[in-house]
């Protein structure tokens, strides 16, 4: 092969993979996570001082405009619908390619629940690997988290997944991702409405101890090492819902772990009261996850907790963050209309649907 075939080939090469990766990123599902992703993608470097993973509490849970309007507080949630703890640890690497966190909030219901009834279960994971750009970190998130390494390429390469969603090339707000970055005007935020009463138990007085899943002690095991490596500050936060009390001892478990470890914890299930969370109004979906009226409390409580033990600056008024002052106006429109529906709801007793995570 002469140089100027090889020339040819690797400019041949190079424009192929670009191709490859652009449509690929335009196709992918569209929906809730991938605008998180690609809103977080989108954020501008090195503005970002807290970064939020877990599963589903994460996103309904805790408003990063209310963060930031009420504190200046520059936080963004990386949550996927019943994201495996093992993903975690890829899930921060991620966001220090772009950012300089100095503070990792991590949800930890996900970790009383062994791993097994995830793995195979192809539309969790893929949420998380389906949702970052290509890199190292991303094959190194699907190795740990695909364990079929005959199905490893379906992950690797995700057009193979996604190459029936085609017609998604002409949407303009998909051929917007095209690097995979679009802003997100609630910076990741999902508002819900709808009611869904539960009778709670109080487990808080619980004192015994179980032993979740050795797998997800060894993950978090690792994870601790890994927040040691870098040096951050982190945060682990276990939201409230209704669990049971077999749930309760598990995270009396993994509390005391952590603890030793030299990290905090902030069970919001020890704290209802103080929250002033109720249970027969603030949920959507029967104890699971909060509606509109459940997460204003939720982030209150938060951003009290996180004012009185961390020294984040406050962004507000600082150039360059006029997208959260926008996500702060937007917020408290969206918040207005929500918990009103949430309010009515509940006067007409108009209860939400039996729903799944």
């Amino acid at each position: 092969m002469t140089k100027k075939q090889a020339l040819k080939a690797v400019v041949f090469l190079t424009v192929f993979l670009w191709l490859l990766v652009t449509v690929t990123y335009i196709i992918r599902t569209n929906g809730d996570v991938k605008d998180r992703f690609t809103g977080f993608y989108a954020e501008k470097e090195n503005t970002i001082d807290a970064i939020l993973v877990g599963s589903s509490p994460v996103y309904p849970y805790y408003s990063a405009p209310a963060l930031y309007g009420k504190s200046g507080i520059a936080a963004y949630p990386l949550s996927t619908n019943n994201q495996r703890p093992k993903a975690i640890k890829y899930l921060l690497k991620e966001a220090q390619k772009t950012q300089d966190p100095s503070l990792f909030i991590i949800e930890m219901r996900m970790f009383s629940m062994p791993d097994e009834e995830w793995e195979d279960t192809m539309v969790f994971t893929r949420g998380v690997t389906d949702n970052l750009k290509y890199s190292k970190n991303r094959v190194d998130a699907i190795n740990a988290l695909v364990s079929d390494r005959r199905e490893r390429y379906t992950y690797y390469f995700d057009i193979f997944k996604y190459h029936s969603n085609w017609k998604t090339l002409f949407l303009p707000d998909q051929l917007a991702c095209w690097r995979y970055e679009k802003k997100n005007l609630l910076k990741g935020l999902e508002i819900k409405t709808g009611v869904g009463p539960v009778d709670w138990t109080d487990y808080s007085d619980v004192t015994e101890k179980m032993e979740p899943a050795k797998e997800q002690l060894a993950v978090l095991d690792d994870l601790l090492s890994y927040i040691d490596s870098t040096g951050k500050d982190a945060l682990f936060i276990l939201s409230p819902y209704g669990m049971e009390k077999e749930a309760r001892m598990k995270f009396n478990d993994l509390t005391e772990r952590i603890e030793a470890a030299g990290y905090p914890v902030l069970d919001f299930n020890q704290h209802i009261d103080e929250i002033g969370l109720d249970f027969s109004t603030d949920f959507y979906d029967y104890g699971g996850h909060v509606n509109a009226l459940g997460e204003g409390k939720c982030t209150e409580f938060l951003r009290q907790y996180l004012d009185s033990h961390y020294e984040l600056p406050d962004r507000r008024s600082v150039p360059g963050y006029e997208s959260w002052d926008s996500a702060w106006e937007l917020y408290q429109q969206k918040q207005r209309e929500a918990e009103a529906s949430c309010r009515k709801d509940i006067e007409e007793e108009n209860w939400a649907p039996e729903v799944a995570d």
